[in-house]
């Protein structure tokens, strides 16, 4: 999105990601920009809201052909991309060529500008979207314990996960800025491992259910490893 950055940009995009697009003049949630609205509510300032645009770059919609026809009808400059990778190639190879396709330059790297920080201890997130994309909590503890020998390890968990002790920060750019100040980030196929590599930290991600071809987070010092699940004693019948 911020190689697509025009004169004057806007960002409409979920409301926990709002606070990530700082490179926009003005960034705010779907639903307080009225956009969840179109079509089905009273929606007069938000299209006129958007006919003020000289282009429109959309992935909200792009499977409604309702709601494309609905743009089309009101004549709104949007053009609709896919918001998920077909599978043919990495997420961010997938997001570059669109971004190219509309006259923006791909990034080798998605970024995520923090201010400079020392580097001093390890974070660790065991978590993901679905347990099926969860490292045991073992191998978790197991890198723990040696890590700590060398640097303070720090524990982190999402606002509906459940973990003691563990550090929880609901605002995206905070916990970036956080994470920003890791020596090494250790987690799952998640939406933290992608924030921990696109402020240049350190990061090695576990990969269980999911092709890393297409999902593993992109940076500069990324480690992508398939652990075998530990071994468990199975009673005797």
């Amino acid at each position: 999105m911020e190689s697509l950055r025009a004169d004057y940009t806007e960002v409409w995009c979920a409301g926990q990601n709002v606070s990530l697009a700082r490179f926009a003049d003005r960034a705010q949630s779907i639903v307080s920009a009225g956009l969840d609205r179109l079509g089905f509510l009273p929606a007069d300032e938000t299209i006129e809201r958007l006919r003020n645009f000289d282009s429109i770059v959309s992935w909200y919609g792009a499977n409604r052909p309702e709601f494309r026809e609905l743009t089309q009808t009101l004549r709104l400059p949007v053009a609709y991309f896919p918001a998920l990778p077909d599978g043919t190639c990495h997420a961010v190879d997938f997001y570059n060529r669109q971004a190219v396709s509309f006259g923006g330059a791909p990034l080798r790297f998605p970024g995520i500008a923090c201010p400079p920080v020392a580097r001093n201890c390890a974070i660790i997130h065991p978590f993901a979207s679905s347990p099926a994309k969860r490292a045991p909590i073992e191998v978790f503890e197991h890198i723990a314990e040696t890590l700590a020998a060398h640097m303070p390890v720090h524990w982190l968990c999402g606002p509906e996960e459940d973990l003691p002790h563990a550090i929880r920060v609901d605002d995206l750019y905070e916990l970036a800025r956080r994470l920003s100040a890791a020596r090494i980030f250790v987690g799952n196929d998640s939406g933290i491992s992608h924030l921990a590599a696109a402020v240049r930290t350190p990061c090695l991600a576990m990969f269980y259910a999911t092709d890393p071809a297409v999902w593993a987070p992109r940076g500069p010092a990324v480690w992508i490893t398939r652990p075998v699940p530990l071994a468990r004693a199975v009673p005797e019948a």
